[in-house]
């Protein structure tokens, strides 16, 4: 296959001087955004107990554990801010991300001992689910880094009990090793109740000597009051049984190791621990890159910084999706499948760390005088037209059969509307693209380089493609809503002015009711907002986002449950005709 992959036509152009130039106020406005996001992200790691504190009492944080296990310069941060029920505490407890380990690619999760010794916390169990769709879509390892002291008891309801709750983790876990996807567990510190089955349901446990996993601690065990009210003597009974426990809790190493042998190994050091874990990642299922690799892999000829000045900051302000791609492809080399079909949209197989993605993304501007076809108004790229949606169905499809992983990179204003548009079968067209991707089952990726914006977003590859989008990537440009708030104000009170205006009425207050909505819409699709609830799962500095794309590439490849051998593949024949 070396004449379809190895060297594919190179494209792209340098940046000339009066880009340069006139760019100055966009990389500003960009890196005022990133600063903001890092100074978010640096008052996560240090919540709860500082590092000095926890090290005295003979204990690593999570982040000095996560530093020391995952091999340097491969860490992929995910769902550093979520934060969806907004906890006091500042985080859903957990963190996570892609990294390797013994130079294998796992999904790697732990909980932060320095907050309430690693409980559970509202939000937490949906994170966790996040993070084992990962495991279950990428076909590699989950390691966990155990340190849970249960549930916050205070807010029990928020998480307990539910279709997906805390208990649902356990039950994923389980799905995971049925699929032959091993979970390692480092277990630290005391893990009753939720901490425990966080211990026990994992593959292999690898224990610290101070550790212990049980159904129940010393708040459990002394049961509830036999009066059914709690008066001195029962107090009195409490401070003897906590104290007990407290003493010694139930399933330390004594019980898991020596009895039980539910404890895999047992380990002096903390550092021991983590060893442990490297050790076995050394062993686990991964394919050599040779394997899989079509070409040696090259950085693009194009410096990843220049992204600050091609992305523009001012959504309403066009860029070529070309060139921003040329800066994050191996050589910048791409193969565009049918260019001269559907403009609007961007479908073609490129290189990312050696190895064969296909890429769909959103061209902007004008897409000349009788596009689309099948109406009288011009036609504006990030808009879907019918041409696009079918351009992109049979990209997908052959995607799928080619065995071919997809990179989505969205910036959308939504899909075309109108009675001329549902006379072309747009609709239908839009559900189509959803049945061709929830048919393909192969991994993808989401890059939100600027607006998601209605079906549009949903239907381009969105994290609601449950089974099949492994993450969703933002950047400080990035922006998530139904439609941009001035238009969403301008559809809710457009009705409103005219009932006015006929009335003779002053125009001002629904004018000022407009301008609100208009700015709380902006408000809520902000990349700090949209990592906090989830919309993006991570928001990424613009020379990071090759590094995400090389991890995303190299976990597809490690170890594929289906593979397309490259003399079998159709789309590189399609695509050179």
């Amino acid at each position: 296959m070396r004449p379809y992959f190895e060297k594919m036509p190179e494209f792209g152009r340098a940046l000339n001087k009066g880009q340069i130039t006139s760019s100055e106020e966009n990389v500003k406005q960009i890196k005022v955004v990133e600063a903001e996001i890092d100074a978010e992200v640096e008052k996560v790691k240090v919540l709860g107990f500082p590092e000095e504190k926890i090290n005295a009492r003979g204990q690593m944080t999570v982040w000095q554990r996560l530093r020391y296990l995952v091999d340097p310069g491969t860490w992929c941060p995910l769902h550093t801010l979520y934060n969806p029920e907004d906890n006091q505490e500042g985080s859903t407890n957990v963190f996570d991300g892609l990294g390797k380990i013994g130079g294998k690619w796992a999904v790697i999760i732990g909980f932060d001992n320095k907050v309430m010794a690693g409980a559970w916390l509202p939000g937490q169990y949906e994170n966790i689910l996040r993070v084992t769709n990962l495991s279950k879509r990428l076909n590699i390892p989950l390691v966990w880094l155990v340190n849970c002291s249960g549930v916050k008891l205070t807010e029990q309801e928020k998480f307990y009990a539910n279709r997906r709750g805390g208990g649902t983790t356990f039950f994923r876990h389980a799905e995971l090793e049925q699929m032959g996807i091993p979970i390692l567990a480092a277990i630290y510190g005391t893990n009753p109740a939720g901490g425990g089955y966080q211990g026990i349901s994992p593959t292999i446990l690898f224990a610290h000597k101070n550790c212990n996993i049980a159904v129940g601690g010393g708040g459990i065990l002394s049961g509830m009051s036999p009066k059914g009210y709690f008066d001195l003597e029962g107090a009195e009974a409490l401070i003897d049984a906590a104290k007990q426990f407290k003493a010694k809790p139930p399933g330390s190493t004594a019980i898991h190791y020596d009895e039980t042998g539910f404890f895999r190994y047992v380990y002096e050091k903390e550092t021991e621990v983590l060893d442990g874990v490297k050790e076995y990642m050394q062993d686990m299922p991964a394919y050599n890159p040779k394997f899989f690799r079509v070409a040696e892999p090259k950085e693009p000829r194009f410096p990843a910084e220049d992204l600050y000045r091609l992305i523009p900051f001012n959504q309403k302000q066009m860029y070529s999706f070309d060139e921003v791609l040329s800066r994050l492809v191996d050589n910048s080399e791409h193969m565009e499948y049918r260019p001269g079909y559907g403009p609007e949209v961007y479908t073609g197989l490129v290189k990312i760390d050696g190895y064969l993605m296909g890429c769909i993304g959103n061209r902007q501007g004008f897409l000349g005088e009788d596009y689309p076809e099948y109406a009288d108004y011009p036609g504006i790229g990030g808009k879907l037209y019918r041409q696009g949606l079918i351009k992109m169905n049979e990209f997908v499809t052959l995607c799928g059969r080619d065995r071919v992983p997809i990179i989505w990179f969205q910036d959308t204003s939504g899909i075309d509307v109108g009675d001329i548009a549902e006379k072309a079968e747009l609709l239908g067209l839009g559900q189509s693209l959803i049945y061709s991707i929830q048919q393909t089952d192969v991994p993808q990726i989401l890059v939100l380089l600027r607006k998601g914006t209605a079906a549009a977003h949903y239907v381009m590859g969105g994290p609601v493609a449950n089974r099949h989008n492994a993450f969703t990537l933002g950047i400080s440009t990035s922006e998530i809503y139904v439609m941009h708030g001035e238009t969403a104000a301008a559809a809710s009170f457009s009705r409103r002015l005219v009932k006015e205006k006929d009335a003779g009425r002053d125009l001002d207050p629904v004018i000022e009711k407009m301008n609100k909505m208009a700015q709380e819409y902006h408000d809520y699709s902000r990349p700090l907002y949209c990592a906090q609830k989830g919309f993006v799962d991570e928001v990424a500095r613009m020379t990071d986002v090759r590094k995400y794309l090389a991890a995303f590439a190299g976990c597809v490849y490690q170890n594929p449950k289906s593979i397309c051998p490259q003399h079998q593949m159709i789309l590189p024949r399609s695509i050179k005709g």
